[in-house]
């Protein structure tokens, strides 16, 4: 897949940092942990934000910062929008996952095979049911009413090396991904919308005739 601007890629379109100085309450690892995301995540039915990423590098500099939006709707669709500083799209219809990089004038359309249906943008769409299965999943309590869950892909395949969750009241504020080569993904939400109805043509990327578009295995 195209990188998405060396942030994320595709895997990393989500990721977060919450420092907080609170001792943690309570620790979970295993199949309780991973019950007790998937029916967090389970809940959103639908799921819309702002956000602003930034990427750190393994030196603890910040290379990348951009802004954009995003809407995710059960079960797997998902439209993520970066504005700023580049423009570009990221679309998934349940079946297939299209990029749009416009100052490229490109589409790259990929199938959404089990790698690519296991990345960070995609729990908020699609199944999670068995999370303990593709993940070693641990969370801990922060004061009364944050969740923190760790995810550690068991596939060494992974698009990334570790996920991080931050819920507050059970709603998803930040995620932070790190990758094979120590690059740090963080992904800020504001002004969150939960299970407000949003329409499935909401979900359409559309671009201009004259666009070159790649699919898999062209």
């Amino acid at each position: 897949m195209t990188e998405l601007r060396k942030g994320f890629g595709l895997a990393s379109i989500l990721a977060a940092l919450l420092v907080f100085a609170l001792p943690a309450q309570a620790e979970e690892s295993g199949e309780d942990a991973a019950a007790e995301l998937a029916s967090m995540l389970e809940s959103y039915e639908s799921f819309q934000s702002s956000f602003i990423q930034i990427v750190v590098n393994e030196n603890g500099n910040r290379v990348q910062e951009s802004r954009g939006s995003l809407k995710a709707k059960r079960p797997g669709l998902f439209y993520w929008e970066t504005s700023k500083p580049h423009s570009q799209f990221v679309v998934s219809d349940g079946d297939k996952v299209e990029v749009y990089d416009p100052d490229l004038e490109q589409v790259t359309v990929h199938s959404l095979d089990e790698k690519v249906s296991t990345t960070p943008a995609l729990l908020l769409s699609g199944e999670v049911d068995n999370l303990d299965e593709t993940y070693k999943v641990s969370m801990r309590s922060i004061g009364d009413n944050t969740r923190e869950f760790t995810l550690e892909p068991r596939s060494e395949d992974s698009l990334f090396v570790s996920l991080r969750l931050t819920f507050f009241k059970g709603e998803l504020q930040e995620m932070r991904m790190q990758d094979s080569l120590s690059q740090l993904s963080v992904l800020s939400f504001e002004d969150v919308r939960l299970n407000e109805e949003v329409k499935d043509s909401a979900f359409v990327l559309e671009y201009p005739d004259g666009v070159d578009v790649i699919r898999d295995g062209a």
